[in-house]
């Protein structure tokens, strides 16, 4: 049986560690590099959050990786050293909890980055045990990956041995004191790895928290081989809403993240694609579909899709709405770092071939806040926090 350790009330802050303190320059932000973000700096930035009402924090991954946000781990058990250390981990742990707050990571089991020495090791030599971590189709240099990018080959976690080193570095980090995690991709791996996990996971640490991203936007027909969900991703194509992904997942972990609330708060506040009385329908029908016990934590933007006050034009008042109805619902709710102080975007991701999410992982603007905007945010937490 499921211990849930979150409340419906609770208030979840998004941060992309690289983007948002600690950072040494934000001259040139707008390309894929390291600028500088790290664990102290959001040690540091602790006292902001605990006074905005933040109840947990979401941090990105924070191992070994060759990119700036993280997400191309080449080893799970280790911190990457532009982010600090495993002693910097600790205390930002201690930290968090001294102040009643609680603190996630996200956790990556699906892939990880082609500069892995396991699948340098697998690359070079034919005889590699570690060939058999990997989909190669043709040695050494096809073989299926997350998606399409190449930079990041697929974990072979049907493999006794890669998925338990998976599922123990996951363990290895809970036993730092994390709550949870939010977990990347879980439509990458099979409900069979996704159910070992949560087993062993909850045998050791009961109360931890298991949030999985399940979102299709985007995946091509070609690389719905590297899905793994058990045949029931052809129900979901056949024209079943997303409640069909995200009930996949609820079966199994805490809770998913709710696109489909997102997309109706966009269509409604940015696209005005419906009404007041269709909307609330949607969500009481959306609602309806899931048990009182599934999290379902709501947001408006994240790391991957251009923010929300890009995408209703820069107006704050539609910001306001948007942030009043998502507060307003039974479940908790995620601020992407930023969002609180009304910071944008100057183009929409999909204008670039490349890198172009980059556009919404701007630096933290901590010199020139929209104060009216933080007060209302401030305010709406409280109210959400104490209602009953």
């Amino acid at each position: 049986m499921r211990v849930n350790t979150w409340g419906k009330n609770d208030i979840i802050y998004h941060i992309l560690i690289d983007r948002f303190a600690g950072y040494k320059s934000k001259d040139r932000w707008d390309e894929p590099i390291f600028l500088g973000g790290n664990i102290k700096g959001i040690i540091n930035k602790l006292p902001y959050l605990n006074e905005l009402g933040v109840t947990t924090i979401w941090i990105s991954p924070f191992y070994k990786t060759s990119a700036y946000h993280g997400y191309h781990i080449t080893d799970f058990y280790e911190v990457d050293p532009h982010f600090g250390t495993k002693k910097d981990i600790h205390l930002l742990i201690k930290k968090t909890h001294e102040l009643n707050m609680k603190i996630i990571a996200d956790f990556v089991p699906n892939h990880c980055s082609k500069s892995h020495p396991y699948f340098i090791d697998a690359q070079k030599n034919k005889t590699s045990p570690y060939r058999k971590w990997f989909y190669f189709t043709d040695w050494p240099n096809t073989y299926q990956c997350f998606l399409s990018i190449t930079d990041l080959p697929k974990l072979c976690l049907e493999e006794q041995s890669v998925s338990d080193h998976i599922i123990e570095a996951a363990l290895y980090w809970l036993s730092f004191g994390f709550d949870g995690y939010r977990l990347d991709h879980v439509i990458g791996p099979s409900n069979h790895f996704w159910n070992k996990f949560v087993k062993r996971i909850k045998k050791q640490y009961p109360d931890t928290i298991l949030i999985g991203e399940a979102w299709m936007q985007g995946i091509r027909f070609h690389e719905l081989k590297t899905v793994k969900m058990n045949g029931k991703i052809w129900k979901w194509l056949r024209g079943n809403s997303s409640d069909t992904l995200l009930k996949t997942y609820t079966n199994i972990l805490d809770g998913v993240l709710d696109f489909h609330i997102q997309q109706l708060i966009k269509d409604y506040i940015c696209n005005k694609e419906s009404s007041k009385i269709s909307l609330m329908k949607n969500i009481h029908k959306h609602y309806g579909k899931y048990s009182s016990s599934d999290l379902l934590p709501t947001f408006l933007d994240n790391h991957d899709m251009d923010r929300f006050l890009f995408t209703c034009s820069n107006d704050i008042s539609k910001l306001k709405k948007a942030a009043r109805l998502q507060f307003s619902l039974d479940q908790p709710a995620i601020i992407y770092y930023g969002t609180e102080i009304g910071m944008g975007q100057k183009d929409s991701i999909w204008s670039r071939k490349s890198h172009g999410d980059i556009l919404a992982r701007e630096p933290m603007c901590w010199d020139k806040p929209n104060q009216d905007i933080l007060d209302f945010y401030k305010e709406v937490i409280q109210e959400k926090r104490f209602s009953k």
